[in-house]
């Protein structure tokens, strides 16, 4: 012992001991750098950052919609953040940021001997390559010394490869803000609906509070704590003279007003496009590969999604099918008070018990160890308090898990398209009432719905494309085919555009029967129905169930002069780095010639004048803009659709709920024109009003190339007189189909 105290009074063996000390914390650092204390990042990977980038969806009017992400994270360079961001940010954490290279030793020091009460050790590179590369923190001594090592050593190599402003940048770019709010540029928007460079200097510094603990100065849960903590920040703006003692004075004790705009999946416009979109990128990053060979991944890799969508007219449609449902729906419950029950019949029960099945609280029950019995007596006896969806906002109640199904079972539901005709460019896509509470999309193209009187128009277009006149007058008697007696419409004399205009079904069977199934079934799928069609004559009212997308296609087909236009809601996708790498063009094909598409569109504006089934559309759209459509009802008014068009905007609407065995019991409120056209009439309202839009009101369908051919129209009749019977050949089958529509 005192050999080993005198060896240390030599002079010589101190300067021994001290250079074996730092000796070994080079060959500590040394062996950090080479990874034998686990693998750093490489020379590439600083060059570009792998943290996750989200990719961003924007509108065509380059409005930013929404993100895919796994940290909701958006990149902004140094030149994108206002000044005083970066000087708050240097004044609070990182004094001497512009005098060390990654590394503040004094502070490091200072931090050790105060044990950490008079701030950190890090400096903000150090912290920037813990938010890139180490954001978990290390469960034990040795594993956060470790990892501390690794960052001193990361921080060195950043500083070696970046500017200090990009540093600053990148730092801001990676720091978690909460609230799903990864970087400045997601924290601006969720925090304030602003993009960084429009933050007002309190704002800056409320931000700049928030680094040193973002949970802990949250403005959501606390205001007082945050505005304290912003204070703070705005002294020491003050103290380095970049805001002046009156500005300091007015705005510490300021208020934090928040524009709080949450980003989720739930939240923001257009939500069924958005998750839309995301399946069909799924698909394409699939198909497409990256220049070094791997999958494209739209969560993390920072792509830009541009598309079609207009962001006016989607607020307008879904404020149209908000404001209708609102009030249909009280119309639709008012049904439930009588003697129909359907809840209590056995297919209702059965509806609701397999949705049952489907919740979390029966999978969390079945964990258990409950059986199927004893489940079910749980949801239907464990009545609480909840809040549920309403159209007129969240509302308090006491349901049991059992009644809370029925509830949401119970809600019309609804799917609208908004289409320009020319360009197939979706601008709207309405999926269901609130996505947040109701997943299921009745635009996408694998959601089908028995489509009812919207079918005759392909019909009609048949017979007008072998020669037939709008003006026509024919007597078509009561239609009998096989074992099929359609019901519904007059067997008198009336022209085609008579007809159509008050949705004829007996029209409709003789036109079918004259041409047969199997042409109707091809000029369907050339003008863009690929749904399985039966072959059957009950086919010309509509007994087949197709997607809203698809019958979209086929109307696109009459104001395009002829040529079906697929529905596009892609227009190309840029990589985070702003490089083009995928376009998207719209598929065409020329289905029928431009006189018979104009002569289509006047016997189309039939059902939309007056004593058509469309007739009250003026109530709701009050512009001279020419329109046609066509309403559709089906059997037991179960599904109500209204497809329509003006020379600009095609849009279709379907009214419905999800399970059948729910509808209207009177078609005074059921058929389409009254469950789904006013929608349609609201959305064209709003849309032709809005000046910048700039729609013409007064705009008329094409001419057709044969201007002679304008002459071969008719209002109320006129023509030649046909009489019914048989008029060409059919199949002769045994149909016992139901009617579609009377």
């Amino acid at each position: 012992m005192n050999r080993a105290i005198d060896w240390l009074k030599e002079p010589k063996s101190l300067w021994k001991l001290f250079g074996g000390f730092l000796g070994s914390i080079f060959l500590f650092f040394f062996l950090v750098r080479i990874g034998l204390f686990g693998a750093l990042p490489s020379f590439e990977e600083l060059e570009n950052p792998s943290a996750n980038l989200s990719s961003e969806i924007y509108s065509a009017d380059s409005v930013l919609i929404g993100k895919y992400y796994v940290d909701n994270r958006s990149n902004v360079s140094y030149e994108e953040l206002p000044s005083y961001l970066p000087k708050a940010l240097v004044a609070n954490e990182d004094e001497r940021f512009y005098d060390h290279s990654g590394i503040d030793f004094l502070r490091t020091i200072k931090a050790v001997v105060t044990l950490g009460t008079d701030g950190g050790g890090s400096t903000i590179t150090q912290q920037l390559a813990k938010n890139m590369f180490h954001r978990k923190r290390a469960k034990n001594i040795i594993q956060r010394v470790l990892q501390k090592a690794k960052e001193y050593v990361i921080s060195i190599m950043l500083e070696r490869r970046y500017t200090k402003e990009e540093i600053i940048a990148m730092y801001f770019n990676t720091f978690d803000f909460v609230n799903n709010a990864v970087g400045i540029e997601s924290a601006s928007r969720i925090y304030f609906n602003k993009s960084p460079n429009e933050l007002k200097v309190e704002e800056a510094a409320m931000f700049v509070g928030m680094l040193q603990n973002p949970s802990y100065y949250n403005p959501r849960r606390f205001e007082q704590r945050t505005r304290d903590r912003r204070a703070t920040v705005l002294r020491k703006l003050m103290e380095q003279g970049d805001i002046t003692e009156a500005q300091f004075s007015e705005l510490k004790d300021k208020p934090i007003k928040l524009d709080f705009h949450p980003e989720s999946a739930n939240d923001g416009l257009a939500p069924y496009f958005r998750m839309v979109v995301a399946e069909e990128l799924k698909k394409w990053a699939k198909e497409n590969k990256k220049q070094n060979g791997e999958d494209y991944n739209i969560y993390t890799d920072g792509l830009k999604i541009y598309t079609t969508i207009d962001t006016r007219m989607q607020r307008y449609a879904e404020e149209a099918a908000t404001q209708h449902l609102t009030r249909y729906q009280a119309i639709f419950n008012s049904q439930f008070g009588g003697s129909w029950k359907p809840w209590e019949t056995k297919a209702g029960i059965t509806i609701l018990e397999t949705a049952c099945k489907y919740t979390d609280r029966w999978a969390a029950l079945k964990e258990q160890g409950l059986s199927n019995d004893k489940i079910l007596d749980n949801f239907r006896k464990d009545k609480h308090r909840m809040k549920v969806f309403t159209y007129k906002g969240m509302k308090d109640t006491t349901l049991s898990p059992y009644d809370s199904v029925k509830y949401y079972k119970s809600f019309l539901q609804i799917g609208m398209m908004v289409v320009e005709p020319y360009t197939g460019y979706v601008r709207a896509w309405v999926g269901g009432p609130n996505f947040q509470y109701f997943k299921n999309d009745h635009c996408r193209p694998s959601t089908k719905r028995q489509v009812g009187s919207t079918f005759k128009p392909i019909v009609y277009a048949l017979a007008v494309d072998n020669g037939w006149s709008p003006c026509m007058v024919i007597a078509p008697g009561m239609v009998t085919i096989g074992k099929w007696h359609p019901k519904g419409g007059s067997g008198g004399p009336q022209t085609l555009l008579q007809a159509l205009k008050t949705s004829n079904n007996q029209m409709a069977a003789y036109i079918i029967k004259n041409f047969g199934v199997n042409p109707v079934i091809d000029l369907s799928r050339r003008m863009g129905i690929v749904s399985d069609l039966p072959p059957y004559s009950p086919l010309a009212l509509g007994a087949a169930d197709i997607s809203l997308y698809e019958m979209m296609t086929v109307y696109s087909t009459f104001p395009s002069g002829g040529i079906s236009v697929k529905p596009q809601y892609l227009l190309r996708i840029d990589d985070k780095d702003g490089n083009t790498i995928q376009n998207f063009t719209t598929e065409m094909k020329e289905v029928f010639n431009d006189n018979t598409a104009y002569k289509m569109c006047q016997l189309m504006k039939g059902p939309v004048s007056r004593g058509g089934t469309g007739a009250s559309l003026p109530a709701y759209f009050k512009y001279g803009v020419d329109v046609a459509g066509k309403t559709g009802t089906t059997n037991k008014n179960t599904d109500a659709w209204f497809i329509g068009y003006t020379p600009d905007l095609l849009a279709g609407v379907w009214v419905g709920c999800d399970d059948p065995l729910l509808h209207f019991l009177y078609t005074g409120s059921g058929q389409g024109g009254h469950a789904a056209m006013p929608v349609w009439g609201m959305f064209m309202q709003k849309a032709y009003s809005d000046p910048k839009l700039a729609l013409n009101k007064n705009a008329k369908f094409f001419k057709p190339s044969d201007s002679t051919l304008v002459k071969d129209l008719c209002e109320d009749g006129g023509g030649t007189l046909i009489s019914g019977g048989d008029a060409g050949n059919y199949d002769q089958i045994d149909e016992e189909n139901p009617d579609s529509e009377y």
